[in-house]
């Protein structure tokens, strides 16, 4: 019997079974489909600590302030992004230009100052730019631009290599991965967990459901329904272009996320919605590409000449408080959680190192206000 199964084959599942495994623990990987084959490989690849400026806007300071426990994971997380390219001895496209918040106005420069504030009160470290600085940091900004916050900690990966070089480093250490077999259904024994996928069927004393959109429903079946939603989203490459865009770039007015890739191609996204065709699936919205667009040229008048080359929609996951559910469900000691929701590339990695030393009795690897994250007090329906 294994020691532990893991459910989800994306970025937080193969991390947590990598982390298990190097510990000593014999761990098998569950995956319904292809591994990293849904969010892990879908995003667009931007490493965020900043407090997102959108839901900021919509939900106000307390909850932003509610949300500083995600601030201080996602600092840790990003520590090991740092580190993951020699820890896998893969090249994972990392880079660290760090991320600029722009504003258009005064009202949304007001916006950005009381924001950063409860940022750095949760330890990110951000510079509020006036109009001078930000034209002199980032002159390929529109003259609407009269502002913003920087914050030097944030970056990007490329999203279709984290997850097999993952994959890899799991193997190797020993996991056993079990992919493309089906929807799981979990049982509780009296030693523990039994899931059963298709034809196939595994048992251990413990599991960690790390599975995405459908976390929330396979923790239902241990008694706790998770609110998580699939939301779809799109999002646009461009043709290669000559180095222009060193940031991680956001706009507060608009939903906009836009960067460079190594190859040159800028990524332009934002939270655009997608839409869902008869079976369900993610498609892209020509209404909300077409707007994705223009707020980028608007900010960023240099890449109006590009190609698009490629636009695509998958499903973001996500919960209404936008906090991290991590840890054991209620009445299930050995069966825990580890899902971020929305900002999942970047915090999976430090997630996934908490599951890990929850299971095996290590103290946590960073200092975090862990009662935020319980199942029971995030993402859980009231």
């Amino acid at each position: 019997m294994t020691d532990v199964i893991v459910l989800g084959g994306g970025l937080a599942g193969c991390a947590t079974a990598l982390d298990l495994a190097r510990a000593g623990m014999a761990v098998t990987l569950v995956e319904a489909g292809v591994p990293g084959g849904q969010a892990s490989s879908a995003n667009a690849g931007s490493l965020h600590a900043q407090i997102p400026h959108d839901p900021f806007r919509h939900k106000g300071a307390d909850w932003a302030r509610a949300w500083r426990p995600a601030v201080s994971l996602l600092i840790e997380s990003i520590g090991l992004w740092r580190t993951l390219e020699a820890d896998l001895a893969a090249d994972l496209e990392i880079g660290f230009g760090g991320g600029l918040l722009v504003a258009t106005s005064d009202a949304e420069m007001a916006e950005i100052a009381a924001k950063a504030q409860i940022e750095r009160d949760a330890g990110l470290a951000v510079e509020l730019l006036g109009r001078d600085t930000i034209r002199a940091r980032a002159p390929y900004l529109a003259e609407t631009a009269i502002g913003g916050a920087f914050a030097p900690i944030e970056g990007k990966a490329n999203p279709l290599l984290v997850v097999p070089a993952l994959l890899r480093a799991a193997r190797a250490a020993g996991v056993a991965v079990a992919s493309g077999v089906g929807e799981a259904r979990i049982t509780a024994t009296g030693t523990g967990y039994r899931v059963v996928a298709g034809d196939r069927h595994w048992q251990a004393r413990r599991i960690v459901i790390a599975a995405g959109a459908a976390t929330g429903a396979l923790a239902a079946q241990l008694g706790t329904p998770l609110a998580i939603d699939a939301v779809p989203i799109q999002v646009s490459v461009t043709e290669p272009a000559a180095p222009l865009v060193p940031h991680l770039l956001y706009c507060a007015g608009q939903k906009l996320t836009l960067k460079q890739a190594r190859n040159g191609s800028l990524l332009i996204g934002g939270g655009w919605d997608a839409r869902l065709d008869e079976g369900g699936r993610p498609q892209v919205d020509a209404a909300n590409l077409a707007a994705n667009l223009r707020v980028a040229m608007a900010m960023v008048p240099a890449i109006a000449g590009l190609n698009i080359v490629r636009s695509w929609a998958a499903h973001v996951n996500g919960t209404d408080d936008w906090l991290p559910i991590i840890g054991p469900l209620p009445g299930h000691p050995d069966a825990l959680v580890c899902f971020v929701p929305w900002v999942g590339f970047t915090g999976s990695p430090a997630a996934a190192r908490l599951v890990a030393d929850m299971l095996l009795g290590r103290p946590p690897a960073f200092d975090l206000p862990m009662a935020a994250f319980a199942p029971n007090a995030a993402g859980s329906p009231s």
